[in-house]
């Protein structure tokens, strides 16, 4: 029901907090959970104060790393490492749950009342327990749907989350080995690299030029330099989160590399901690918000309506118990019940289909955002191109080749710890090709400078076997000219003149023109080995020559673009990579590239004037991070639905901010932990098929919520308006309860509907306002025919069975009251089913059923047992039990004509709505 959410991830709505509300952790546990926090916090201070090798030992571990015993034997000393499954119910409260909620209450009150009436206060001869049997088998069928649908939804849940997993790299028994974080214990040693989520809170044992984002934890936006030293003992540290030397769960590495010693896992961590304070908080998505929106509003109508109801069934009847038990009943009639489970079966069927096209939903609420996107941010590698770099050639200053620039940028990659990428691994393979793996052995690593998206380079120490040593440093071109004084060629070095540097760039250019990506490569000799060295020894270099590399685009790119294109998705372009290049492999899959925006230029920008560059660029580059961010917060600002798309530690900004974030299964930790949705194939093609699927999951909740909502609203308010005139209830509660459980069981194959072509072709975002004009336009349609319906049993009909006497109504004798009554309710129960699930069909779709669109077989099947079984309940013991009265034959002919008229008029209201509004769903 709307009353009580069922979703995988907290869709809940209003109204369900009015009667339940998820307990949290008792005090007990979360004493305790504080206690092993302040436990792990003392451990972590101790450590801090301790230098890397006495923490080492005070957790009988080593640079080797734990043995096999030792971990298991920390893991049940000190935990594992996960959270707290968040909303994770135990097997009781699930039932719970399922069984007791709002619709299954009042179930339950009209039971005890007829209890009551019925068997205890009845006569000896005249006790029946009909009505008890027949709301008990009521609430089990409620609660078995809404259990079974549940646990099948948490299982697909689970069942996808499998197959995205973070790994981490542990020191065990001496050797490294890549393992999933959760299987880890404290004491382990971890080697951290550039975009590794940081898996634990840790001791920092080795570092170089280690910086961390705490921003999760701190919400500092600068990233913070770890250290491997001990605190000084001036250092007066309170809080493990003012110590330099330790690392936090929850945390990521930007830049360079580091072990570290596991000193707490799990819920011990500050950021398990801080996770078991917000657990029940989180801030609501725009599909959530618009859940929400519907369930508002129904609140508010159920607000106005009920009380209206109770006092004029009460006044005008004068059986106030049953005009209070009637008016619940409304209430309950005007909420779709099943738009949790509908929605939540949506979702998890949307989810379950995009993991056969390789697209994983990390979290289901994303898929709607997915389908919604009309903007899509991506990044030039692996997305446009093949991600199969190439190294194409290694040339001097003058553009000869040379392999002596190749030598030195393989002691470069192969020697480097940081974060190795593509041109790394080009490289290397390329340089085995030319049989340069000796070079391993003739040289070691003294030092090194990683790799950060400031100075776009990156530099290693390295030394030979006579000990001479160099610092050698690979980087995007003009950065390096930066760092250069000195050019050398053919074993002269000069100096390098503003000439040589135009001579350089021109060539450069020309190369970037033609799609090659080109990196520069510098040494320098130091005067002596050993020492510390920094990034400030990266000047004075002599410029050896540069790599061209090609990335060759996908044969796939210029359809998956214009598949995208063509279902209104604008597709932007936003790199690191130099302009020349970017502008080259755009123009060969099919982006015409004429507006072309710097990273220097946007820095020169304010946000208003980025919000109007923004929608005339398509392509962007030799961006920051930083500025990736900016770009994606001005779409959105501009109104837009963005995506964006990335694998890299410069990419997981960015996702964060856009309304939906797409990385891959292959991308670095952190841009994983920052999308909604995974592709299991970098290629825009999958993302396609992706954004598709989003959308048919939004169609067919928007279809059930629309048509549910102005259904119910229009029967309800029928109700309201015959209660008025008629003598006796136009419905009983229970047959208002019953009925509305047939049609949303019938509802429940709603997800599995098929979708029009039409509708898929553009972005659809929630829009409250147009579910509001779908329920008023709607909602009076049925009314008309229901208020016939009425006066065709009051007057025609009903009459023709028990003639109606002179004296009107009160003139006829108790049992014919009964006997007029309960033919009238049966009469008006099988009409109202019969249009509100026929309307399915009409309303699912603006075009003509079974002409334009047909419904998926699911729907035609489920809402045809459901016609058939309500039709058949006033002929059976079950309507006896209802108090309904077997139909004469001649209702049938005037149902089929009500029917007719009223899906006349459905489509002539359609129309006029599609012409007024220019949609329909």
């Amino acid at each position: 029901m709307v009353l009580r959410s069922f979703l995988p991830h907290g869709i809940a709505a209003p109204i369900g907090r009015l009667f339940f509300r998820r307990k949290g952790h008792t005090a007990a546990s979360q004493s305790a959970a504080g206690d092993l926090v302040r436990q792990a916090a003392i451990r972590m201070l101790d450590a801090a104060r301790v230098e890397p090798d006495e923490a080492l030992q005070s957790f009988n571990s080593s640079p080797d790393g734990l043995s096999k015993p030792q971990i298991h034997d920390m893991r049940h000393r000190f935990g594992a490492n996960v959270l707290a499954a968040k909303g994770k119910d135990s097997l009781p409260r699930r039932l719970f749950a399922s069984f007791i909620n709002p619709f299954s209450v009042v179930l339950l009150l009209l039971a005890c009342i007829s209890f009551f009436t019925d068997y205890l206060l009845a006569a000896a001869d005249e006790k029946d327990l009909t009505a008890v049997i027949i709301v008990a088998v009521m609430v089990c069928i409620s609660g078995v749907l809404h259990f079974v649908q549940e646990a099948r939804s948490g299982n697909a849940v689970a069942r996808l989350e499998s197959l995205v997993k973070t790994t981490i790299e542990v020191v065990r028994d001496g050797e490294g080995k890549e393992l999933p974080i959760a299987s880890l214990v404290v004491g382990d040693v971890v080697r951290l690299a550039a975009g590794d989520m940081i898996p634990a809170d840790m001791r920092i044992l080795r570092a170089k030029d280690l910086f961390v984002s705490q921003s999760s934890l701190t919400g500092e936006s600068e990233p913070v330099e770890k250290f491997p030293h001990a605190l000084q003992a001036d250092v007066a540290a309170t809080s493990p989160l003012e110590c330099n030397n330790l690392a936090f769960m929850g945390s990521n590495v930007v830049s360079g590399a580091a072990y570290g010693l596991v000193l707490a896992v799990g819920g011990a961590t500050l950021f398990g901690s801080l996770a078991r304070q917000i657990a029940a908080t989180s801030t609501p998505t725009s599909f959530e918000k618009g859940v929400n929106s519907v369930s508002w509003l129904l609140l508010r109508f159920m607000a106005c309506m009920a009380p209206v109801v109770f006092f004029v069934n009460g006044f005008s009847k004068g059986d106030w118990v049953e005009a209070g038990l009637f008016a619940l009943s409304v209430a309950v009639g005007l909420t779709p019940e099943m738009l949790p489970t509908v929605v939540s079966a949506n979702l998890v069927r949307g989810a379950v289909f995009m993991a056969r096209k390789k697209v994983i939903a990390r979290r289901l609420n994303a898929i709607q955002n997915l389908g919604a996107m009309d903007v899509l941010c991506t990044d030039k590698t692996g997305t446009l191109t093949q991600d199969r770099i190439v190294l194409e050639y290694s040339l001097d200053i003058h553009g000869t080749e040379d392999a002596r620039v190749l030598r030195h940028a393989f002691l470069n990659s192969w020697f480097q710890t940081g974060l190795k990428n593509l041109l790394d691994a080009a490289i290397v393979n390329h340089a085995d090709e030319l049989s340069m793996q000796p070079l391993r052995k003739e040289y070691s690593l003294v030092d090194e400078m990683p790799f950060d998206f400031s100075r776009r380079r990156m530099s290693v120490v390295v030394a030979d076997t006579t000990g001479k040593t160099q610092i050698i440093t690979k980087g995007a071109l003009e950065e390096m000219l930066t760092v250069c004084a000195y050019a050398e060629y053919n074993g002269q070095v000069e100096p390098l003149t503003r000439e040589l540097q135009e001579e350089i760039l021109e060539r450069v250019r020309r190369y970037n023109s033609d799609g090659l990506r080109v990196v520069g490569v510098a040494h320098k000799t130091m005067s002596a080995p050993g020492g510390v060295f920094s990034v400030a020894d990266e000047k004075e270099m002599v410029l050896l020559g540069y790599l061209a590399f090609l990335d060759p685009p996908k044969d796939s790119a210029p359809k998956a673009l214009a598949a995208l294109g063509e279902h209104g998705v604008r597709v932007k372009v936003l790199t690191g990579d130099n302009d020349a290049v970017t502008r080259s492999v755009c123009r060969q899959v099919g982006l015409p590239g004429k507006n072309i925006l710097l990273g220097a230029e946007i820095e020169d920008m304010d946000d208003a004037a980025l919000k109007l560059a923004v929608e005339k660029a398509e392509i962007f580059a030799k961006l920051s991070p930083r500025q990736k961010a900016r770009i994606v917060t001005c779409l959105r600002g501009n109104g837009h639905v963005v995506g964006f798309m990335g694998d890299g530690i410069n990419d997981a900004p960015a996702m964060k901010n856009a309304d939906v974030g797409i990385s891959v299964d292959s991308a670095v930790d952190v841009a994983r932990e920052s999308a909604g949705i995974i592709l299991l194939e970098k290629d825009l093609t999958v993302l396609e098929a992706g954004v598709m699927e989003g959308r048919r999951t939004y169609a067919n909740i928007i279809k059930y919520i629309k048509i549910t909502v102005s259904s119910n609203f229009g029967n309800m308010f029928s109700v309201l308006a015959a209660s008025v005139f008629l003598p006796f209830l136009p419905m009983t509660p229970l047959q208002i309860l019953v009925l509305n459980l047939l049609y949303d069981v019938s509802c429940t194959a709603m997800p599995w509907d098929n979708v029009d072509e039409d509708f898929l072709r553009t972005p659809r975002s929630w829009d409250t306002d147009s579910i509001r004009r779908f329920m008023f336009w709607l909602g009076p349609t049925s009314s008309v025919f229901d208020l016939t319906t009425y006066a065709l049993l009051f007057w025609v009909i009903c009459p023709a069975v028990v003639p109606m006497p002179a004296g009107g109504w009160h003139a006829l004798g108790t049992a014919d009251q009964a006997s007029f009554a309960a033919l009238f309710q049966a009469g008006w129960f099988v009409e109202s089913l019969w249009t509100q699930t026929m309307v399915i069909h009409m309303l699912r779709t603006p075009g003509v059923p079974l002409l334009h669109s047909r419904a998926a077989w699911q729907v035609t099947l489920l809402t045809g047992l459901g016609v058939a079984v309500g039709t058949a309940i006033p002929f059976t013991g079950l309507g006896q039990g209802l108090d309904m009265g077997a139909l004469p034959a001649a209702y049938f002919p005037w149902l089929a004509a009500v029917l007719v008229g009223y899906l006349t008029l459905a489509t002539v209201v359609k129309r006029a709505f599609m012409r007024r509004y220019g949609t329909w769903l």
